[in-house]
């Protein structure tokens, strides 16, 4: 053997680069850390979505042990503020000949509407007729006024439950006027007395799907919009605000009123 072989091994060793045992345990420390990091991101992306569903309470009224404003209360404020400022601004300066184009537009867009509803409920609904228009322009402004920077109202279950009731009690109020108390409950047992308890359940069933339908829309667009920008949180959604705050928005405003127009047409037949 040379006497410099030993020599020879011993920088050859130095030079080679250390080799790492990756044990089980080390394995299994790597594997928390990557589940502890991808339960924080989940964890987060749920403290976002809480953010944007929790109706947080704006001040309190010092009455009755205090009374809790909440944010869809003040937001439906504003709706109500733009709605009159709108309305005062739209209809100054109405002329009956050479009308301006504000004018125009505004009878294009309000006969359209009443036009709307007059084919669904024919000449003895029209009398209704202006809630349905008050509900409708409310509930497409409430749906994108998130456009702006607020909540929107229908996300309170509160709010979607309160525009359910209000519909229901027109519905059955519509009922009694045309046929008076004892003609209204007679109606509970047509066309045979033996569905009655199916048709007394139904006072029940239409202002729990109107509400369940509004809010668990909204809610849903809301959710969706809400992952889309946690996880993509530049370009991408624009175009899904736009879909979620105007299009499905007036549609779900158009779905509400669409359906209280059918109960009411019902109620009066």
């Amino acid at each position: 053997m040379p006497w410099n072989a030993g020599a020879n091994s011993e920088k050859e060793l130095k030079r080679k680069k250390p080799v790492t045992i990756i044990t089980d345990e080390t394995k299994r420390t790597r594997n928390h850390q990557n589940a502890g990091k991808e339960c924080e991101k989940v964890g987060q992306a749920g403290r976002v979505l809480m953010e944007e569903l929790n109706c947080n309470t704006v001040f309190t009224i010092p009455l009755f042990g205090g009374i809790d404003v909440l944010e869809s209360v003040v937001v439906t404020w504003i709706i109500m503020a733009i709605i009159m400022a709108g309305s005062l601004v739209w209809v100054h300066g109405l002329r009956v000949r050479k009308i301006s184009g504000k004018q125009a537009a505004l009878e294009s867009g309000f006969s359209f509407l009443y036009r709307f509803f007059l084919d669904l409920l024919g000449e003895e609904g029209k009398d209704y007729i202006p809630y349905l228009i008050t509900v409708v322009i409310y509930i497409a402004i409430a749906n994108m006024i998130g456009l702006l920077g607020f909540k929107s109202p229908t996300k309170d279950l509160n709010v979607t439950a309160s525009l359910a009731v209000m519909s229901i009690v027109l519905v059955e109020a519509a009922g009694i006027r045309k046929k008076g108390v004892k003609g209204w409950i007679r109606s509970f047992a047509e066309p045979i007395p033996i569905i009655a308890p199916i048709n007394v359940l139904e006072l029940f069933i239409r202002p729990l799907s109107l509400c369940m339908r509004l809010f668990g829309n909204v809610l849903g667009a809301v959710v969706v919009m809400a992952l889309i920008k946690y996880l993509l949180p530049l370009v991408v959604p624009l175009p899904f605000s736009g879909y979620f705050d105007i299009f499905d928005g007036v549609i779900q405003a158009y779905v509400f009123v669409f359906l209280t127009s059918l109960y009411i047409k019902e109620a009066i037949e």
